[in-house]
């Protein structure tokens, strides 16, 4: 596979999220949240007063001791998770940063992915002149990590089944823009003839956090949970 780079400059951000439902609460107890974001919502607040509307600020009128754990990009839905105390939200966040944690993604990708299965191993850094954007950086990026397999494929296009090894930044994202199939809708980082197909072609970042396990903080079982994918 070709690696292709970044185009320079991130398109125009008009933030209109989506009302309905509010939320959608897929499991709750005592130690965390498990929600279902939607394409098109932020995950915490933005710097400017137009982006204050955001899942944490929704769950917080609900469930005001709810702390945010990790985050999913604004056009990316699925699951994330929620602490409800600082000790439950210390012991998740640790699972993160050890990598305690399992992702599975759905992608529909732009053009038919040739081989069944692989990894994208390209480090990624912040696209400093042009962020949020990231960009493949082989002298001061970060270790990245991507396990892809693909589920279909049809018009042009193919579904993956994404397995993060790492949570950088636009990870999935840059890493399958890299290897010349962005994900359809995707605005940031779909180029050239990509750009044309690949962005017209949904009216959303098809995009997915499907499934989630981790260790319950009360009692250290493993659980695992999922939200269908809604494209």
């Amino acid at each position: 596979m070709q690696l292709v780079t970044s185009p320079s400059k991130p398109p125009p951000f008009k933030y209109n999220p989506p009302a309905e439902p509010f939320i959608s609460v897929l499991h709750e107890d005592e130690e965390f949240l498990v929600l279902s974001k939607q394409s098109g919502l932020l995950s915490v607040p933005g710097r400017l007063i137009e982006h204050a509307d955001c899942l944490e600020t929704r769950v917080k009128t609900k469930f005001p001791d709810a702390l945010t754990v990790h985050r999913l990009d604004r056009g990316t839905s699925g699951i994330m998770i929620m602490a409800r105390s600082k000790a439950s939200h210390r012991h998740l966040s640790m699972q993160f940063q050890k990598r305690q944690t399992d992702k599975t993604y759905v992608a529909q990708v732009w053009g038919e992915v040739v081989e069944e299965t692989g990894t994208i191993d390209l480090p990624l850094r912040c696209d400093w002149p042009n962020r949020p954007k990231q960009h493949v950086d082989f002298e001061n990026g970060k270790p990245s990590v991507t396990h892809w397999r693909v589920v279909s494929r049809k018009n042009n296009s193919t579904r993956l089944a994404l397995t993060p090894i790492t949570g950088r930044s636009h990870q999935l994202r840059v890493h399958l823009m890299s290897i010349g199939h962005p994900i359809l809708g995707d605005a940031f980082y779909a180029q050239g003839e990509a750009f044309g197909d690949a962005f017209s072609a949904a009216d959303r970042l098809h995009l997915h956090a499907e499934t989630l396990s981790f260790f319950h903080p009360a009692d250290g079982r493993r659980v695992s949970f999922g939200d269908e994918c809604p494209f």
